[in-house]
């Protein structure tokens, strides 16, 4: 099962609409959803290392598109829409004791720490920046550094280290996916317990 949806996203580098799923996931991770654009960016750029850069600048922007739209929610519709999906994820409580707490320079600690490792998620930081009313040409700019950065340096490292990351992956995918499970569950209990 997991060497099929490993040969299925490697598949989608060759489908016409894959730049357009990566637009899409990367928007909505940025704003409401739970899967990083990560899950469809590597695999993309691993079938086709020549477009990481065009990949990783189709991410960026995605993602800041819908991290306005999380400042958006957050600032002009926090009751009706953020309410309902932090309660959904059964993040409020530990929303609000951020909302009460959180100033500017904690925004750009959290945007940066996002941005490189997805601590917090980015769709509560684009949130809590609207709910707070950081500015939005300032959240912009951040936002383009934190996740362009992210996005950019995975570009470089799958354009210069592609084969041979490839070739680990598909030798060890099995212990890879363990790996990766367990750093999930990991981070889910360090969020949980600093959130």
């Amino acid at each position: 099962m997991l060497r099929g949806l490993y040969d299925w996203t490697l598949s989608l580098a060759a489908r016409k609409s894959a730049e357009w799923w990566l637009a899409v996931i990367a928007f909505v991770e940025s704003s409401v959803f739970l899967v990083p654009a990560d899950v469809l960016y590597l695999p993309m750029a691993l079938s086709r290392p020549d477009r990481a850069y065009r990949y990783a600048l189709i991410a960026t922007v995605a993602s800041v598109l819908g991290g306005v739209a999380g400042w958006f929610i957050g600032h002009y519709a926090y009751d009706t829409i953020a309410v309902p999906i932090l309660q959904f994820y059964g993040k409020y409580d530990e929303f609000e004791a951020l909302r009460t707490s959180s100033g500017i320079g904690f925004i750009i600690l959290m945007l940066i720490t996002s941005g490189a490792a997805h601590l917090p998620p980015i769709k509560v930081v684009t949130i809590l920046s609207g709910v707070i009313g950081v500015n939005l040409v300032l959240f912009i700019g951040l936002a383009i550094v934190a996740r362009g950065a992210r996005f950019l340096l995975l570009a470089w490292l799958l354009r210069r280290y592609g084969e041979q990351i490839k070739d680990f992956i598909e030798k060890r995918l099995g212990m890879i996916a363990g790996a990766a499970a367990v750093a999930l569950i990991l981070l889910y209990i360090v969020v949980k317990w600093v959130f």
